[in-house]
């Protein structure tokens, strides 16, 4: 009885040793068959010209070196887009500098999946004007979209220094009309400034410091004024309006201080730094930093009216 019961146990402990074994082994098998970001990429062939790509910006290391990442990766078939856009035959006419701020404007400083992926702006590794890298919008309504217009068609590819989420466009740095053409919260900025004929002044080099009132403030100014909307406005007024929103220089919230500012009105605002930002007493900095190729944008609840002349 106490032999056959030995050998129970002898039984039970190879039992538990050989699913111990098989377990690591399992488990060692998983570690060994993840591969790095730039592995993924080179050898994933949707991936040919992105690899292509990171190769030509000398940014194979970068990535490489980096412990989390996370990479918003375009297939051929949206770079093939991206050159019929630019009108030009591929790779080889863009150089190297054009190439490394679009590419590195598709990862983000850390490892973030499909579902740690928030709705809101979030800093990515392509370089601003100033200290702040450049913003990309991220919306997770009807599944994961970014700028607006590009969607994540397959998340979580998932590599050893991070997460490749699969995209349909190119995305390109966006400047701070860009910015504001692709959030529907400044939609009604937007067409006041087509309207009065500042988005090619604005679209130009700057740099520009904008305090963007939304939807919602803009709404909250047509009922002060009693009239429906930007239709009942005309170029005249909202230029000098508008243009009271803009202040010269890339002026992020950690160089803003209390005092006159001059706008490109070109009347002045004063601005008080508190433990909120407020303008011309009565309108509060709600957001700031979202930054842009041309300048910063900081998002204010009030539409700030000018002086009258």
């Amino acid at each position: 009885m106490k032999k056959f019961q030995n050998s129970i146990f002898i039984a039970f402990i190879a039992v538990i040793t050989f699913i111990g074994f098989d377990s690591c082994k399992k488990t060692n098998d998983n570690v060994e068959s993840m591969k790095s970001i730039v592995e993924i990429v080179t050898t994933t062939p949707k991936f040919s010209t992105l690899a292509a790509a990171l190769t030509k910006a000398g940014l194979v290391n970068t990535i490489n070196q980096s412990p989390a990442l996370t990479v918003f990766a375009p297939t051929n078939d949206a770079f093939n887009a991206l050159f019929a856009q630019l009108k030009v035959s591929g790779l080889n006419d863009l150089s190297a500098e054009t190439l490394k701020p679009i590419l590195l404007y598709h990862v983000l400083g850390s490892k973030v999946t499909s579902s740690q992926i928030a709705s809101g702006y979030t800093y990515t590794l392509s370089p601003g004007l100033g200290a702040k890298n450049l913003v990309i919008l991220l919306s997770t309504q009807g599944g994961v979209k970014i700028n607006k217009g590009t969607s994540v068609t397959q998340a979580d590819m998932m590599a050893t220094n991070g997460v490749i989420h699969v995209i349909d466009k190119v995305l390109l740095p966006n400047s701070v009309v860009d910015i504001a053409s692709n959030n529907d919260n400044f939609s009604t900025l937007v067409a006041a400034l087509v309207k009065a004929d500042l988005v090619n002044t604005l679209s130009g080099s700057g740099p520009f410091t904008i305090f963007a009132p939304t939807n919602d403030a803009f709404q909250e100014l047509f009922t002060l004024l009693k009239i429906s909307g930007i239709n009942d406005l005309t170029k005249e007024q909202l230029t000098p309006i508008l243009l009271y929103h803009v202040v010269s220089g890339n002026i992020l919230s950690s160089n803003l201080s209390s005092g006159n500012v001059t706008t490109l009105n070109p009347a002045t605002i004063s601005i008080m730094v508190g433990t909120a930002v407020t303008i011309n007493s009565n309108t509060t900095v709600t957001a700031v930093d979202v930054q842009g190729t041309n300048g910063v944008i900081h998002v204010i609840n009030k539409v700030l009216l000018p002086p009258a002349k």
